[in-house]
């Protein structure tokens, strides 16, 4: 991995590079950050650019015996330790060394999965998975080796807060007294969840969620989406490109155009209109239903933003500018919250496998009603 292959969040990567180049390279660091956001790729262009071998001014060189292997996942200092299971392929002495191969694939794949994939993609059906306390003994044993080819030995933990209490005082204690050349990197989504010794003696990297800029920017390049399609899932992932990638294949309607003409409708009483607007509700299906009120959500809190302070607002497409303004009028103090309330609960009776044309109408018409009664 490579810091050019991670959109945006220059400052972070400006801060990393910099500890290398001027020899502050913290022994353990906390690289927190929410699913879907690129703690961990950025965890692994840190780590493929302290060995690099021809370091250039922002980035690995790419191309030096190191950068092959790290890039492949198969540097033989770079070790790694994530929450495992019983699956049907190992059924005892449950290690992360088992499930390496699963892990290249899993990560190369895309490395702003969550949790849950990674226990799908190594066949854990419901089982949880955890870094128990017998991965704390092939810990201690890793890094009591020296480096074979690199100036650093690296362990990279994933969601570290899963650790077996026993397995996290074993951390804590090689934290304490660390080996000689041996960088930890902790990959975490709960820091609250962490022993508080344990974020104390890291140095914490503060991984931002993405803008929607960037989760545009990765939907058109990795998805192909055009950029209504894009716009609409950024609008919904919320940062996270895991999230961004699952919606891809959910989103399947022009929200914004069904969204404006309902609410032309609810605004003009036409409630006939409404009620066929309700079949075309129904026939987008469970997922897509939650997805249209999310955005409709999310459409909402930028028209209050812009009756706010339109500079608020840090982008939006020109056809969505000119509803957001003519809309801002009618949301005043007096229905605003009614109104995010009441998409709210239409999402929550969705949710709970509710008749979504009842649910449509019924939601319909509360928000006419706060429509015509802004004042």
């Amino acid at each position: 991995m490579h810091f050019s292959q991670i959109k945006g969040h220059q400052e972070t990567k400006a801060l990393l590079i910099n500890s290398v180049r001027q020899n502050h390279v913290a022994h353990a660091q906390l690289f927190l950050g929410q699913e879907g956001s690129a703690n961990l790729a950025m965890a692994l262009a840190y780590a493929t650019y302290i060995n690099c071998e021809d370091r250039q001014a922002d980035d690995s060189c790419g191309t030096c015996n190191s950068c092959v292997k790290m890039n492949k996942l198969v540097h033989p200092d770079f070790n790694f330790v994530m929450p495992v299971t019983s699956t049907k392929s190992v059924t005892k002495d449950v290690l992360s060394q088992k499930f390496l191969t699963e892990w290249r694939e899993f990560v190369l794949a895309n490395p702003y999965q969550g949790l849950n994939e990674w226990m799908q993609h190594i066949g854990a059906e419901n089982k949880q998975g955890n870094i128990s306390k017998e991965e704390s003994r092939q810990l201690v044993k890793l890094v009591s080796l020296k480096a074979f080819e690199g100036d650093y030995k690296i362990v990279l933990i994933w969601l570290p807060e899963l650790m077996h209490p026993f397995a996290a005082n074993a951390l804590l204690k090689l934290l304490e007294e660390p080996p000689a050349k041996t960088l930890f990197l902790l990959v975490s989504q709960s820091a609250e969840k962490l022993l508080a010794t344990i974020t104390s003696r890291t140095q914490i990297v503060q991984v931002r969620a993405f803008t929607e800029n960037e989760v545009i920017s990765y939907l058109q390049e990795k998805h192909g989406l055009d950029d209504t399609a894009a716009y609409q899932v950024a609008q919904l992932a919320e940062g996270s490109l895991n999230a961004a990638t699952k919606l891809t294949s959910q989103v399947s309607s022009d929200y914004f155009t069904f969204f404006t003409d309902w609410m032309r409708n609810c605004y003009s009483y036409k409630f006939d209109k409404v009620v066929d607007f309700s079949e075309e509700f129904q026939k987008l299906g469970r997922e897509n239903q939650k997805n249209f009120l999310l955005y409709a959500l999310n459409l909402f809190r930028k028209v209050m933003l812009y009756g706010v302070d339109p500079s608020l607002i840090a982008y939006l497409p020109s056809n969505e500018l000119d509803f957001v303004q003519k809309f801002s009028k009618l949301i005043t103090q007096n229905n605003a919250d009614k109104l995010t309330q009441e998409l709210n609960e239409a999402h929550y009776h969705i949710e709970r496998n509710a008749n979504p044309k009842m649910v449509f109408v019924d939601s319909s018409i509360q928000i006419a009603q706060y429509l015509r009664n802004a004042n």
